[in-house]
């Protein structure tokens, strides 16, 4: 496995997907919280770019699906989005707040945009965080461009163009190069077909990578996963993968 702090664990990792999306309100600190006294200490979260260039933790470009106000996150000021609460209740948190308030937790993040590439690297890098922190996203460039601002200590995620050359190396003896990051993070399915399956964690691992697995709550897709040889699962139902892992005794209590 790629030899960086966030992923050393003795078991696979326990992501809290949006701090658990199934227990609390999604991206709140409510739910981090909830998340972190249940125990977790990975979490997984994704951040947007406010109009004066504040770092939120969000998911969607647009607050409506989850708040109870309209309107692009990139179009309000953070002051302005006071008034925008999760589940019309809970606040929209800064990133720099997650990581001031768990200090040992570690922090799987996806930079949404562009904009949010350089404020994204210097939080990390004024709050100390490099090693507690992976960054993944669907663009492999934004990936490369925050590695590149913060250096070689920090963990990444592998972006499509990277997932399509470990997959196209099934049918090539060797790759000129590594595909470019440290851990697969990947759906365990798509489109109802398996992604995830022993011959790709065997391909992944074959090159250093670890591989992570979201978004899984069906507590037999979690043991088929655990079994097969996944480094990580990312999870909205916390209850479910906890008792999975207590289970086969790969909990680490940290309470």
């Amino acid at each position: 496995m790629p030899n960086k702090d966030f992923l050393q664990s003795d078991f696979p990792l326990a992501f809290a997907h949006r701090g658990g999306i199934l227990d609390f309100p999604e991206n709140s600190l409510r739910a981090f919280k909830g998340a972190y006294d249940l125990g977790f200490r990975y979490m997984e979260t994704d951040v947007h770019t406010t109009k004066d260039g504040q770092l939120v933790a969000f998911h969607d470009d647009k607050l409506d699906r989850v708040t109870n106000s309209r309107g692009k996150v990139s179009e309000f000021n953070l002051s302005d989005l006071s008034h925008a609460l999760i589940d019309g209740t809970e606040p929209i948190p800064l990133l720099i707040e997650l990581l001031e308030e768990f200090p040992d937790a570690k922090f799987n993040i996806d930079p949404k945009h562009d904009a949010a590439v350089k404020p994204l690297a210097e939080i990390i890098l004024r709050t100390n965080s490099t090693n507690r922190v992976c960054v993944g996203s669907f663009s492999d460039e934004r990936i490369k461009q925050v590695a590149k601002l913060i250096g070689p200590e920090l963990c990444t995620g592998m972006g499509p163009k990277s997932i399509s050359k470990l997959q196209i190396s099934r049918f090539t003896k060797s790759l000129l190069r590594p595909p470019f990051g440290d851990c697969a993070q990947v759906p365990s399915k798509v489109k109802g077909v398996p992604f995830i399956t022993s011959e790709f964690v065997k391909r992944a691992h074959d090159f250093g990578k670890a591989v992570h697995a979201w978004t899984i709550n069906d507590p037999q897709e979690i043991e088929y996963l655990l079994d097969i040889g996944v480094d990580g699962i990312m999870t909205d139902n916390l209850s479910v993968l906890k008792t999975v892992y207590l289970d086969r005794g790969i909990w680490i209590d940290r309470i």
